[in-house]
């Protein structure tokens, strides 16, 4: 797969993750199906849903970067994006062991996150 074309895809699985977060803010989905079912009140979610946000936005800008997509420093991007690597492969393996089955379904979403930076991030 070209990496313009797994960024792509990152891009848009990125966006439908931040759509699911805004309804999480706007309580359309309740957020105990999110963060493995540990939130216990409004501001807490209020804080890691922020916080997920931002750092979604984070990935989609480093992502579109790396995919040639939008301006930027590609040397700098691709060690963020390696970071984002690492903390999807280690978010996969807590969503496997999640509280909630939505949390665990979630896994997969994280494992297809994993996929595509690789082949984003490979040398050719």
């Amino acid at each position: 797969m070209k990496t313009r074309t797994a960024s792509l895809i990152l891009l848009i699985l990125t966006s439908a993750g931040i759509l699911f977060h805004i309804c999480i803010l706007l309580k359309l989905i309740p957020y105990n199906i999110a963060w493995g079912g540990r939130l216990e009140d409004d501001a807490a979610m209020y804080r890691m849903e922020i916080f997920s946000l931002v750092l979604n936005l984070f990935f989609a800008w480093m992502v579109a970067v790396q995919g040639g997509f939008i301006a930027g420093n590609k040397q700098r991007s691709r060690v963020v994006l390696w970071i984002f690597f690492v903390l999807f492969t280690l978010n996969t393996i807590g969503n496997v062991f999640a509280q909630t089955t939505t949390e665990k379904l979630f896994a997969v979403l994280t494992l297809a996150n994993v996929i595509l930076l690789w082949f984003v991030l490979r040398k050719k």
